[in-house]
């Protein structure tokens, strides 16, 4: 007979939740798995066994993030203009990014000294850009946007929005400030930037 599985997945994802609000909010040295353990009502064996070490720790964030990230992206349904589609996706990645601070933190700075992601972490990653990659292609092929490489095109969009959201998750704008229409204000004056 199998023995019951004691540490679940809903346990799983409390630690990377919690770890990721700890390293986002207080740095690398404020993760350490006792701390986390008990912060998230667990015992050290439990996040050993879901995780392994701190760095499969911190590899697990990346990839969950990520994985969020892109389900997010890969669930924005197309309408079939590629220019309001384009602004979806930005405004998905907002939503994602504000969904999940935590978790954006991790996926984007060097948030711990030391860490890279494993060879399938990073290829999730650089997989999440893909709807956006293939939109582009398609504006271009469509003769919507301007005959230029999908890849400068692909990185311009994303270093706005990712340019964009990485102020706001940090707080780097005045309280006044209504980021939300800015932000999708900048992505239409991008997007029209690039039309033929």
């Amino acid at each position: 007979m199998a023995r019951p599985r004691t540490h679940d997945e809903a346990l799983r994802l409390r630690l990377l939740d919690r770890a990721g609000e700890l390293l986002s909010a207080e740095g690398a040295k404020a993760l350490s798995l006792r701390k986390l353990a008990a912060e998230v009502g667990t015992s050290t064996t439990a996040v050993y066994s879901l995780f392994g070490s701190k760095l499969d720790l911190v590899n697990a964030l990346f990839v969950e993030g990520f994985r969020r990230f892109g389900a997010r992206m890969a669930g924005v349904e197309t309408t079939g203009d590629v220019a309001e589609d384009l602004v979806r996706l930005g405004l998905a990645y907002r939503e994602s990014a504000l969904a999940d601070p935590h978790l954006y933190t991790i996926m984007f700075t060097q948030a711990v000294p030391g860490f890279e992601p494993g060879d399938d972490a990073a290829e999730l990653a650089l997989g999440t850009l893909r709807p956006l990659r293939d939109l582009v292609t398609a504006g271009i092929e469509a003769g919507v946007f301007r005959d230029v490489d999908p890849d400068v095109m692909t990185m311009s969009a994303w270093g706005l929005a990712h340019g964009l959201v990485s102020l706001e998750v940090s707080g780097s704008q005045p309280d006044t400030f209504d980021f939300g229409g800015a932000y999708e204000t900048a992505l239409r004056m991008n997007v029209r930037g690039w039309l033929a």
